[in-house]
């Protein structure tokens, strides 16, 4: 008999760089990998019994990373290694076509591969060369992937409390004939974002979720939007005030719950519309990216 047991798979960029994944509770913390490069994005594959993340490397040289692990930590593997992608940030584990997605930041570019780190792709391209990567407002950090709709999502998002950060969508394949630089399919969904990050997708009831670490009000915040907006219909909701400098947030849609981390160090839960907010860990490094799971009895930790 099966039962379902969650984890939450959750991102340390402080203390040398940890993986560790906890219950939903905060209780039962493990740490899965030591030794991680500033990691940020993580995404976990149940089925194959993988957790993928990101490793930043030093933001100002081209030395970004992908590796991969069991869900119990064994199996340490590199899939992306060290200079295919500059400062790899969110990542994405799409199900149904089953590749990885992430955001390079001083890449200026939206990325994918395969689960094994072959064929690398680039799909949007915002900028090119050391002078177009001092502009921030090219930045690409969050991603999320909608494949009902079609739909690539990501975030740009500009100078720290800037008010200059954007939430964009596209096709998830090149249009046929363009470049990754050039593509004409590209939308603004919003902008005048104080500093949007990290992205996630509730299918079912067809929201869009992020974080946000620009300054109060609006920033340091997590929101919400309609997949789809109308022209009328673009202020997002806030949903979560206060937080220390938000980045990661994954959904729980079958329990009616978000998971969020911040560099303050805490993760928070919430209802999928900002209720019952609770601290289930504080003062754990600078928190980064955050995966919610549900394991198979017998299976990982």
């Amino acid at each position: 008999m099966t039962q379902r047991q969650e984890r939450l798979f959750v991102l340390e960029a402080s203390g040398g760089g940890r993986l560790f994944c906890v219950h939903p509770d905060g209780s039962g913390k493990t740490v899965l990998v030591t030794g991680c490069r500033v990691p940020d994005g993580v995404a976990v594959d149940v089925a194959a019994g993988h957790v993928y993340w990101t490793n930043m490397g030093v933001p100002g040289e081209n030395d970004g990373s992908i590796e991969r692990v069991d869900l119990d930590g064994g199996n340490r593997t590199t899939i992306v290694p060290s200079g295919v992608t500059h400062t790899p940030k969110q990542l994405h584990f799409e199900a149904v076509g089953r590749k990885l997605y992430w955001g390079d930041r001083e890449g200026m570019r939206v990325m994918r591969c395969e689960l094994d780190g072959s064929n690398v792709e680039t799909l949007v391209q915002t900028g090119q060369g050391a002078d177009d990567r001092q502009d921030e407002r090219r930045w690409c950090v969050g991603v999320a992937v909608d494949p009902a709709g079609g739909h690539l999502y990501w975030s740009q998002k500009g100078p720290s409390d800037a008010g200059e950060g954007k939430i964009l969508r596209a096709g998830i394949d090149l249009p046929e004939g363009q470049s990754a630089a050039e593509r004409s399919d590209i939308e603004v969904l919003f902008e005048g974002l104080p500093e949007p990050i990290d992205l996630e997708l509730d299918h079912a009831q067809r929201l869009l979720y992020w974080t946000d670490r620009g300054d109060p009000p609006r920033g340091n915040t997590v929101n919400r939007a309609p997949m789809h907006p109308r022209n009328a219909v673009r202020s997002p909701e806030i949903l979560l005030t206060h937080l220390m400098e938000g980045i990661g947030i994954t959904l729980d849609p079958d329990g009616g719950r978000m998971y969020v981390t911040d560099l303050g160090g805490s993760i928070y839960t919430a209802g999928l519309d900002g209720s019952d907010r609770k601290e289930i860990l504080v003062a754990q490094g600078n928190l980064t990216g955050i995966a919610h799971a549900v394991l198979v009895t017998g299976k990982g930790v």
